[in-house]
């Protein structure tokens, strides 16, 4: 069975404003204040916890990477206590999702959110049981750009590995269906907009009405 694996933060889901704020929560516990702007620094947020953290702490030099180690589970408790504040479904996200199961395609999600945070914010979306899987960054002992977590998602959806496409936003997404041998779309609506294609994916896609057509194209 074909299937349609997706990406969470970035892809399906807007979450940056949540992200970035948990991380501002940590900042301004240490006396640093606000650090990170929730729509400038949108595209850094998508990179998770660890990032934010780094990119943070970069721009005061006053903390290095045993700070990043000792905030890193305050930041994961202070999102997923605000999880869904700011967080949206990108536009028609989910009717893409339904028109894909409709033709026939095993839909999951593969992403390097905890998978208990990513349980719990799709549950909180009200979308949770339209996925036939869900593996996150510590469901397997691998996490993306390794292929197993995307395979794995394939599999526990019903279909077939070698025939998925990954749907994603990052560069990470694109090195894990080339490690896997499979297609990637990337979409353009995330913050770093456009600059996506330098990544050369199979696919692009501006809005989630032009992903049934795009992955029709790639896996048939």
């Amino acid at each position: 069975m074909r299937s349609v694996i997706f990406d969470l933060d970035g892809t399906l889901a807007d979450t940056s404003g949540d992200l970035i704020a948990a991380a501002n929560f940590c900042f301004r516990a240490l006396g640093l204040g606000d650090l990170l702007d929730p729509v400038s620094d949108a595209a850094i947020a998508f990179g998770g916890g660890r990032a934010m953290l780094r990119e943070g702490f970069a721009r005061t030099g006053s903390h290095g990477a045993d700070e990043i180690d000792r905030q890193y589970p305050i930041l994961l408790a202070a999102y997923d206590k605000d999880i869904d504040v700011h967080t949206t479904l990108y536009p028609r996200a989910m009717e893409s999702v339904a028109a894909l199961k409709a033709a026939g395609y095993a839909v999951g999600i593969c992403t390097n959110k905890p998978e208990g945070l990513a349980r719990t914010l799709l549950a909180r979306l009200g979308i949770l049981d339209q996925f036939a899987s869900l593996i996150g960054a510590d469901t397997l002992p691998v996490r993306k750009p390794d292929p197993e977590p995307l395979f794995e998602a394939a599999r526990r959806a019903g279909g077939n590995p070698a025939q998925c496409c990954l749907i994603g936003d990052t560069i990470t997404d694109r090195d894990t269906a080339r490690a896997a041998g499979v297609p990637c779309v990337l979409v353009t609506f995330g913050p770093t907009g456009m600059d996506v294609a330098d990544l050369k994916p199979e696919g692009l896609i501006g809005h989630f009405d032009e992903l049934h057509g795009v992955v029709q194209s790639l896996i048939g």
